[in-house]
């Protein structure tokens, strides 16, 4: 007995060979995908490009300042006569 929902188009019974149909179908979903993933990651990219510039400094420019500024309280509180 037939099953009642439709049946997988990719699907195949077995000894078939697949149908030329099926395989670009599935070429078609395939490429789809990749386009929307590329889409989607050059999309965050221009975004994350947008905020660099938005929110200032990379994570290297903050460490160096950081070190520089604890070098320098080092430095006047070594000076400092108790």
């Amino acid at each position: 007995m037939m099953p009642n929902w439709p049946r997988d188009p990719l699907r195949r019974p077995p000894g078939r060979p697949p149908q030329k149909r099926s395989i670009d179908a599935l070429r078609k979903a395939v490429k789809l995908a990749r386009q929307q993933q590329r889409r989607r990651r050059a999309e965050a990219e221009a975004q994350a490009k947008e905020n660099r510039i938005r929110f200032g400094r990379g994570k290297e420019e903050r460490s160096k300042e950081l070190r520089e500024r604890e070098r320098a309280d080092k430095e006047i509180e070594d000076k400092r006569l108790d």
